[in-house]
């Protein structure tokens, strides 16, 4: 169903029902909302690393970040590539998750080599759930990475929902599931229950961080405030 004027506020009441908002094209300055009767999800216990994407991580390849350039990710995001000339991000929805990137409630995960902005991805956050937006990558494996890093943040911060929207073969290839648009509901609900934390920014979004320090968890972070691969797939063992 189509929308009018929307605000950060009506956006996260959407997302706490259920719902997301999409474009038909870049260009194209209306948004509807979404509610599939199939919806993607992570279960965040049983997520699968392969093992070759398990050792890129350890290696510490990339070097990964949160919130260091959220809108640059946005940007990148909604930016033509081979094979996707046309996406969804239009000039309204980067309006509406800036503002709640500077409320608290978006963020990304950045992928790096050197200097070079080379993967990321973002979303919601709201209490125990987390909302996947969308990614990019210009680089192997460098939107792989970002997910892996995003899996063990929000398993360190205690959340219980990851979802993915849409399930992609890109997406089940590292163990994303399909479920009923009940029992989806069900899980949020839950999740809206749980107060889960975002584990502290390595960029400086503006907001106030509830987050113990990572030395508190057991997981160490680097100079940039990431964690380090080791710590990563050490979070992604771990299971509730």
């Amino acid at each position: 169903m189509r929308g009018g004027a929307i605000t950060p506020e009506l956006l996260l009441q959407a997302y706490a029902n259920g719902l997301f908002p999409m474009a038909e094209a870049h260009d194209d300055p209306t948004l509807y909302w979404v509610s599939p009767e199939k919806r993607g999800i992570f279960p965040l216990d049983a997520f699968h690393v392969p093992k070759r994407l398990a050792r890129t991580i350890k290696s510490d390849k990339f070097r990964v970040t949160s919130d260091v350039c959220f809108e640059r990710v946005m940007d990148e995001c909604a930016a033509p590539r081979l094979g996707r000339e046309e996406t969804w991000i239009n000039g309204e929805i980067l309006r509406l998750y800036t503002a709640l990137h500077d409320a608290g409630y978006a963020h990304s995960i950045e992928t790096w080599l050197g200097e070079d902005l080379v993967g990321g991805l973002y979303g919601v956050h709201l209490r125990g759930a987390f909302f996947g937006e969308s990614m990019f990558s210009t680089a192997t494996d460098a939107s792989k990475v970002a997910l892996v890093h995003l899996v063990a943040r929000l398993k360190l911060g205690g959340f219980t929902l990851l979802d993915t929207q849409f399930l992609t073969a890109h997406l089940a290839s590292l163990s994303a599931i399909e479920i009923p648009r009940e029992d989806y509901l069900s899980r949020l609900d839950a999740a809206l229950k749980v107060a889960a934390y975002w584990p502290a920014s390595s960029g400086n979004s503006g907001m106030a961080s509830s987050a113990p320090l990572l030395g508190e968890t057991g997981a160490t972070a680097d100079a940039s405030g990431g964690l380090a691969g080791a710590a990563v797939m050490h979070l992604i063992a771990q299971t509730s």
